[in-house]
């Protein structure tokens, strides 16, 4: 029997209506995926636990610049009087620096609308409080700090590789003694002195040594307050 036109238009109407459910349905967990590669370095989904930029646990329905417990946010953010959701997102995510101007955000944006979408479904289900369980640490920007990737590494767990017992400033090389008995030569300009007062951070009076490039001639060195750094740095050849 052969089927009238009416009958293939709406046939194929249900295949692309079962299409769009099934895309609908999974599309928080291909936003995991995007939120992994293009936010996780600088956006944690913990409350509480904010990093280059806020904590996005919360962020929907919240107002933007309005995270107590972040105090970074530019004058624009905080002055622009928006509420985060489907749309103020969409618009942000595709192009940050023209959606609220002079932010401090340095993020190009996502030009796919498609990836957007799947990427504003999987915050807004990460905002209800549904466990979500990112991957964070992946993205293309990821940190240096504990390799590639932008995972913190616990501080307070330091192997003896890792931990400063004293550091000699000698004309323009420091020289980083760690815990393993290892003396680590640094040109200057390229040994960075940082803090870290978080549950993360080192222990008092034992700061960290962390690789900050990839040839292995750059360091970080983490304190747990800025006092420390002075009285660890001896002057002498």
């Amino acid at each position: 029997m052969k089927l009238s036109p009416i009958v293939h238009v709406v046939s194929a109407f249900c295949l692309l209506a079962q299409s769009q459910s099934a895309w609908a349905a999974g599309a928080p967990d291909l936003g995991a995926t995007a939120f992994a590669r293009a936010c996780a370095a600088c956006h944690s989904l913990e409350p509480g636990r904010n990093m280059t930029g806020p904590s996005l646990a919360g962020v929907w329905g919240r107002k933007a610049g309005s995270l107590e417990s972040f105090d970074r946010y530019s004058p624009a953010l905080k002055a622009a009087n928006v509420t985060w959701n489907a749309d103020s997102l969409d618009a942000w995510i595709k192009h940050p620096s023209r959606f609220i101007p002079h932010n401090r955000m340095t993020f190009p944006g996502i030009a796919g609308a498609r990836t957007r979408a799947e990427l504003i479904a999987y915050l807004k289900r990460a905002s209800s409080g549904a466990g979500e369980t990112a991957q964070q640490g992946n993205g293309v920007m990821g940190s240096m700090m504990g390799g590639m990737s932008g995972q913190r590494p616990n501080l307070k767990k330091m192997e003896s590789a890792e931990q400063v017992k004293t550091i000699h400033l000698c004309r323009d090389t420091y020289h980083v003694i760690t815990a393993d008995g290892e003396t680590h030569d640094f040109w200057e300009p390229n040994l960075r002195f940082k803090t870290d007062s978080s549950d993360l951070g080192p222990p008092a009076d034992s700061p960290a040594l962390l690789p900050a490039g990839m040839m292995g001639d750059r360091a970080d060195v983490i304190f747990a307050k800025p006092d420390e750094i002075s009285g660890f740095i001896k002057h002498e050849c």
